[in-house]
């Protein structure tokens, strides 16, 4: 089957069902923000929230990671982790399962990265699909993630008193098969999936004032453009909208050393291109000096340099960079500032 059915009132039965399975991440509540943690009491779920403070993509690239045991005398390396625990992400938006995608891009690039794809691996997904906005702060619709476009093993769509479920793996399927409580849709709850759809067309609409294409274009025209000035008289340089983006991938490395510096572990931990000496090289020399050049590092890392090189854009819409951001600088105006830019310098010419 192909699109499968749960009523809301078993969901809980279905949550424990998996628990014996593996471990399972949930979205919960925390004070008046989200974050996803693992399972241990159902009625902790929340299904209808905000983006997470961090994205799901914590657990598949983590925060701080061991990835070697080293001997200095005599010299000699181990991983730090052999295998990873099976784990189900449960309730994720569409916006962070194009996340996902992104980093699968990134990762599995030549040279494979084999801790992130040996996690990735152990994963299952199990999405649920927006039917609202979830704040004034999302641009999904612009980057088209406001849908589902793959990427995930379930996807949940609210329906009423039921959730249609539908199944695009293996995985998926074996999440299912054989419980009573979960059985095909039939004619008319497919009809009931349709009406959802129809009805959610009249919701979203694109956030942004310019198609993605002309934006791209703008992006391509206006490096020195003036409102990187702008955006650097706001910014203070928190690195809070790097942190929380899920498709941010840059790291670190170092080695912690024991006492008798002889045995050690290697770290790779999350970096920020916001930070004042992450583009410093031996010598003093910063290629990207001000706030302004590391702004705009920023938004072309989203909607220029990966169009280039993986004809995907990194920027999916969740909102979480302008959200989270101390200085309220919003993701949604600088686009529109630039892409406005590109046409007042189209007719001047």
């Amino acid at each position: 089957m192909k699109y499968a059915l749960i009523k809301k009132e078993d969901l809980g039965k279905w949550l424990e069902h998996m628990k014996k399975k593996a471990r399972v991440y949930v979205p919960k509540k925390k004070e008046n923000q989200f974050i996803f943690r693992p399972l241990y009491d159902v009625g902790e779920v929340c299904l209808k929230y905000i983006p997470t403070i961090l994205p799901p993509k914590k657990y598949y690239f983590p925060q701080k990671e061991k990835l070697l045991k080293f001997e200095v005398e005599p010299f000699k390396t181990a991983k730090a982790f052999k295998e990873f625990e099976e784990y189900i992400l449960f309730g994720v938006h569409t916006c962070d399962i194009a996340g996902i995608q992104c980093m699968d891009i990134v990762f599995r690039e030549t040279p494979e990265d084999p801790n992130y794809l040996n996690r990735k691996d152990k994963m299952t997904i199990i999405g649920i699909e927006c039917l609202e906005y979830c704040d004034k702060y999302a641009n999904c619709a612009s980057m088209g993630n406001h849908e589902p476009r793959g990427g995930y093993d379930l996807m949940m769509i609210d329906i009423g008193e039921k959730f249609i479920l539908h199944i695009n793996s293996e995985k998926g399927e074996h999440l299912v098969k054989g419980l009573a409580y979960i059985k095909e849709a039939d004619e008319g709850e497919m009809a009931a999936l349709e009406r959802v759809r129809e009805a959610k067309k009249k919701v979203f609409k694109e956030e942004f004032g310019a198609p993605l294409t002309k934006i791209y274009e703008a992006f391509d025209k206006l490096f020195g453009s003036k409102v990187w000035s702008e955006v650097a008289k706001k910014c203070v340089a928190c690195g809070n909208c790097t942190t929380v983006c899920p498709t941010c991938y840059c790291f670190d490395v170092y080695d912690d050393l024991d006492l008798s510096l002889n045995e050690g572990i290697r770290y790779r931990l999350w970096n920020s291109c916001q930070m004042d000496d992450f583009a410093k090289v031996m010598g003093g020399e910063d290629f990207r000096k001000g706030r302004d050049a590391r702004q705009r590092h920023r938004y072309y890392r989203k909607f220029k340099y990966p169009v280039d090189k993986f004809n995907r854009y990194f920027c999916t819409g969740c909102g979480r960079c302008t959200r989270t951001c101390m200085a309220g600088i919003s993701l949604i105006d600088t686009v529109n500032a630039i892409a406005t830019e590109l046409t007042w310098a189209e007719k001047a010419y």
